[in-house]
């Protein structure tokens, strides 16, 4: 291992192997692992609290170490005598995960030397609007869960049980998809006349859309409308993939808030709630395990993931 004195602008081996994880904008992550097992051959007989204390000793250490060469740099490359350049230690992480630029997860243990124990997540998927807050919890904790190392076989079985929690006991409204309609009318080609049931509805409506439709026919189709609200542009709603039904639905919205007991019933019996397991949640996992180095396939409960 040689030292930064040596080599100031990146932590490297004998080989030259560069430690840097991770870098956005003014912040770099370095996996200090190497250098703490250098420094501390009993590195791995400490508990946590006293690895993380090492590593902070360290960073702070080099961190000096670091912004004093930047006098030797701004003199023999930028030939000035002064710069503003300094480094800081922001936080002491013990586990880390990076899936692209600004979107990571990161089990802060110190920050600004303030002991605390928290997860920082930035732009991973489960945390925007339209992520299902049900699934995005169970995500959250998936991934709080692998930071801390708990194995795979335990988040398998955690999976699996989580699954069969959403095909049996979750209430159908925890399980659509929220998102706000705002285009409503320019899709709409004819509305039903002379009997007929359904909206004739334009190629090229997003999902969202055509279930807001479908289900505002569904309400007046059952006299439903004087006693309940349809949908209107500008509403916020849920919508869900259904399964083959008398009226051939293949996704309908609804208000959580403002549900028919007609609407929850014919959801309960029809809404495909493997599809939604699958589209939702299985396949973020899926992506999350190949980062991770796993195989979902390959775990013994595979074929209870799929059947």
């Amino acid at each position: 291992m040689k030292h930064l004195e040596e080599t100031p602008w990146f932590i490297c081996d004998e080989n030259d192997t560069n430690y840097c994880a991770y870098v956005d904008t003014d912040s770099n992550y370095f996996n200090a692992e190497p250098l703490l097992n250098y420094l501390y051959p009993k590195l791995s007989e400490m508990d946590d609290n006293e690895r993380d204390n090492k590593l902070e000793k360290v960073a702070l250490a080099y961190q000096d170490i670091i912004t004093d060469h930047y006098d030797i740099l701004a003199k023999e490359c930028f030939n000035t005598p002064k710069h503003r350049l300094e480094m800081k230690t922001e936080a002491v992480i013990r586990s880390a995960y990076f899936r692209a630029p600004r979107r990571y997860a990161q089990w802060i243990t110190k920050q600004e030397g303030i002991k605390k124990e928290v997860l920082d997540v930035k732009g991973l998927e489960y945390k925007k609007s339209n992520f299902p807050k049900v699934f995005g919890n169970f995500f959250k904790d998936a991934l709080e869960d692998v930071l801390k190392g708990t194995p795979q076989n335990e988040i398998d079985k955690r999976i699996l049980d989580f699954k069969k929690k959403i095909l049996h006991d979750m209430p159908i409204e925890q399980l659509g998809n929220p998102t706000g309609v705002k285009t409503l009318n320019k899709y709409i080609e004819r509305k039903p006349v002379g009997g007929e049931a359904f909206t004739i509805i334009r190629k090229g409506a997003p999902a969202a859309v055509r279930a807001t439709i479908k289900y505002n026919d569904l309400i007046k189709y059952w006299k439903l409308d004087k006693k309940y609200s349809t949908i209107v542009q500008g509403d916020k709603v849920k919508w869900i993939y259904m399964k083959k039904n008398p009226y051939n639905i293949e996704a309908l919205a609804y208000l959580d808030f403002d549900m028919p007991d007609k609407i929850r019933d014919f959801l309960n019996r029809f809404a495909d709630k493997e599809k939604v397991f699958e589209t939702i949640l299985l396949n973020k996992l899926e992506g999350f395990y190949s980062d991770l180095g796993w195989r979902l396939t390959t775990n013994p409960y595979v074929n209870q993931f799929f059947i």
